[in-house]
């Protein structure tokens, strides 16, 4: 068995690639370890899931596994990613499981893991899962009679969630109206709970999960929808998540789209002029448009670059001791409140910086000047052998130099989903599309494109 960890958890088509007996097994040896560390006592563990239809079967092999190893489970039902983090942190638990694959199509699921800071498992354990996936050692000796583990459902875990949502809000959201999209996820139900609470006029976009039809068309990945409802009824923004929710991509009261890099911007603003923001610098990734750094840089404000992926923005966040950073497509970390991406929290913190500024989204996102940026996603076979590929990499060195500094490429492969995403930036659209149909083509040829 390969490597089956990738940037977020372990992923792949449920029943086929991610399989109940695989689930099984991760649960059987994810609650030996914990036991192992527990010194005797019995290790607990909370579990939560979208909504997508392979989640109970998933959940129920996970389950059967850590019982098995004699670990306690508290099932949290549909909550959204951070808030299975925030309940593992904030109710002592051993660890925190969420069975989802995030914004990818209703076929896909993932497994990810939480430790007991709420902050995502660390690479050195994750290896240690996957070589004992290869033994035996967990499986030698399991508990029976009274020592088997427990199991309890806990539906309060989410309503404590909202109330933290709520706690993080200085003012109110009367006279507010907003769109939401709930992407038929896991938001669907407390998305709408949380902002009327907070006291909005809500319109609600994609809000019946189905089992089927998460992320469909829909969500923070398909903002088009909202776009339109924004328009149609004149609301003050509208905010969109993913299947997991996560992320969030907005919406401002003209109906334009603010991804990751304004969202980001918005909030470090606001957060400096209060003297918060740490060190003056966010954290973003490669991804993130050079009219976002230089937005930033106008303010005086710097920014740290990591990898893709909210991990590595998370772990140049703690190293570094930054309090904000993200991604474009919608990952925001608000470390002095979350130990993971929020779309909930970063909503309602989006929409305070609005309120109390007494300005629009539109006005407030205006210093964001984006270059034109274009970006394919080739779904290829070998994605892992993108790294040495001579041919590839001499195409990218050919654009670079054309492009003589006015712009920047970004070829990688995706922690997710079998894809090379092919990204170019510059001043010039038409320019950009000839350089990245260019590259495309090479991708296709030497990592096998790969039909659907």
């Amino acid at each position: 068995m390969g490597a089956i960890f990738g940037t977020d958890g372990v992923r792949g088509v449920a029943n086929s690639e991610l399989t109940p007996e695989l689930a099984f097994e991760l649960g059987l040896i994810v609650g030996w370890m914990l036991g192992r560390s527990c010194e005797g006592r019995r290790p607990a563990v909370a579990i939560g899931r979208d909504t997508r239809i392979s989640g109970p079967m998933l959940e129920a092999a996970l389950v059967a596994g850590l019982l098995s190893a004699g670990a306690d489970v508290i099932r949290l039902g549909v909550l959204p990613t951070p808030g299975v983090a925030y309940y593992s942190r904030q109710s002592g638990m051993d660890a925190g499981v969420m069975i989802s694959a995030s914004h990818n199509p209703v076929e896909d699921n993932g497994i990810k893991f939480f430790g007991r800071d709420g902050f995502k498992m660390p690479d050195a354990w994750e290896a240690e899962v996957e070589r004992r996936l290869q033994g035996n050692e967990h499986r030698s000796s399991r508990p029976t009679g009274a020592e088997v583990g427990t199991l309890r459902d806990n539906s309060q875990g989410a309503q404590d969630y909202v109330s933290y949502l709520k706690s993080t809000a200085a003012v109110g959201l009367s006279g507010c109206k907003i769109v939401l999209d709930c992407a038929n996820g896991a938001a669907s139900a407390l998305a709408p709970q949380l902002f009327a609470e907070l006291g909005a006029e809500t319109v609600l976009l994609h809000h019946l999960p189905d089992g089927l039809n998460i992320n469909q068309d829909c969500g923070s990945t398909h903002p088009e929808y909202l776009r339109k409802a924004v328009r149609d009824h004149k609301a003050h923004a509208g905010l969109s998540f993913d299947g997991d929710a996560d992320r969030l991509i907005a919406v401002d009261e003209r109906g334009e789209i603010l991804d990751g890099d304004h969202i980001l911007y918005i909030l470090a603003a606001h957060l400096a002029k209060q003297g918060r923001l740490r060190h003056n610098t966010v954290v973003s990734t490669v991804m993130s448009n050079l009219g976002f750094h230089q937005a930033l840089h106008n303010i005086g404000l710097d920014s740290f670059q990591s990898k893709v992926g909210d991990r590595h923005v998370m772990e140049a966040m703690r190293s570094g001791g930054y309090n904000l950073g993200g991604e474009s497509s919608g990952h925001i970390i608000l470390l002095d409140h979350s130990t993971t991406g929020d779309g909930l929290l970063s909503a309602v913190q989006l929409l305070q910086v609005m309120l109390q500024t007494g300005k629009p989204l539109s006005k407030l996102a205006s210093p964001v000047i984006k270059y034109p940026q274009l970006v394919v996603n080739v779904r290829v076979n070998h994605k892992t052998k993108l790294e040495g590929n001579r041919r590839i990499h001499a195409v990218i060195r050919r654009v670079e130099t054309e492009m003589a500094g006015r712009g920047r490429v970004l070829v990688r492969p995706s922690g997710t989903e079998p894809l090379v995403r092919v990204m170019a930036e510059g001043p010039d659209e038409r320019e950009l599309s000839g350089y990245v149909a260019g590259i495309v083509e090479v991708v296709k040829e030497e990592l096998e494109y790969r039909v659907v």
